[in-house]
């Protein structure tokens, strides 16, 4: 009876998925990027006929092109963009004024929750997602973090 007892709880720890080593292979998918990553981007000023005005549309070099798709890890400070819960993760804090002077688009990250999320503007942050660059929809940022989630 010990022996068949013995060979059952052999039989299913071979099956039973250990919770950590899965967590372990997950973290280990993910890149951890800084901002001199998306620094590997070029703009050129092209005129948007839909809605009648210039634009900066990107370039991207191939150390960012490498990251599309990729489940990828970033610091920064949290800026909320609306009422409505939409947050951008930025390499400088909004009290810096993040959008003006040395920073550029390449400077920010667009985050799309599955689920609405509150922070307070310039708390620093790291959150993982998957990377999504974006060269055309000017109504939405270059960089976007799909799927995105707070680590920290």
């Amino acid at each position: 009876m010990k022996t068949l007892i013995f060979i059952c709880f052999l039989t299913v720890s071979a099956f039973w998925e250990n919770p950590l080593q899965k967590k372990s292979k997950q973290d280990f998918d993910v890149q951890k990027i800084t901002w001199n990553d998306l620094k590997d981007v070029h703009f050129k000023k092209k005129f948007n006929i839909d809605l009648a005005m210039f634009y900066l549309y990107p370039n991207f070099g191939p150390k960012v092109t490498m990251l599309n798709g990729k489940t990828v890890e970033i610091r920064g400070y949290t800026i909320p963009i609306d009422s409505e819960g939409n947050y951008v993760v930025s390499q400088n804090p909004n009290s810096m004024c993040y959008f003006c002077g040395k920073s550029g688009p390449e400077s920010m990250i667009q985050l799309k929750f599955s689920s609405k999320q509150r922070y307070k503007v310039d708390e620093i942050r790291t959150f993982k997602g998957v990377l999504r660059l974006n060269a055309t929809n000017v109504q939405e940022l270059n960089y976007i973090l799909e799927d995105a989630e707070r680590v920290d």
